[in-house]
């Protein structure tokens, strides 16, 4: 159907790293040129090597569930003729043991404000038929038991 591709690139600079004592800020860089810089949490990797204000793995998988099922909503809204004004999810996710006691994102609740105008706005059976469609339709929230493989290339400097 449709390849995304995402490049993420860290370098260890003067950082020791067999000391365990290095940065964890990398960016990522999308195929549509836009590149964010990134890190891991400092929940689970201490200052000052970790970067707070970096987006770190578990916020952008929070924020692409979010994202994915607006864009969804925004779409059936439309077709069923209800005009959305905005939207805000100020979602939340948890991370707990899962059934296999590894640490995971066991919980993501969405939590979406939508404004629609008045002369063009769902009753409240309707506006909870078009959450439950997003949900439905969303590519992300479809995939979360997705196939994950890894093909790795070994490259060696110095000698």
């Amino acid at each position: 159907m449709a390849e995304h591709t995402a490049t993420i690139t860290w370098s260890r600079g003067s950082d020791d790293f067999l000391d365990k004592r290095y940065h964890r800020a990398h960016t990522w860089q999308f195929d549509g040129g836009a590149t964010v810089a990134a890190s891991s949490s400092p929940h689970v990797v201490p200052l000052p090597y970790s970067d707070a204000a970096a987006v770190d793995p578990e916020e952008a998988y929070i924020a692409a569930l979010s994202s994915c099922h607006m864009l969804w909503f925004m779409d059936f809204a439309s077709r069923a003729g209800f005009r959305l004004n905005s939207y805000t999810d100020a979602a939340v996710g948890t991370m707990a043991k899962n059934a296999q006691g590894q640490i995971a994102v066991t919980h993501v609740q969405l939590r979406p404000v939508t404004r629609f105008d008045a002369a063009h706005a769902p009753t409240a059976a309707q506006l909870a038929d078009l959450h439950h469609r997003a949900h439905a339709a969303c590519f992300l929230a479809n995939s979360v038991k997705t196939q994950i493989d890894c093909a790795p290339v070994l490259e060696v400097e110095g000698g």
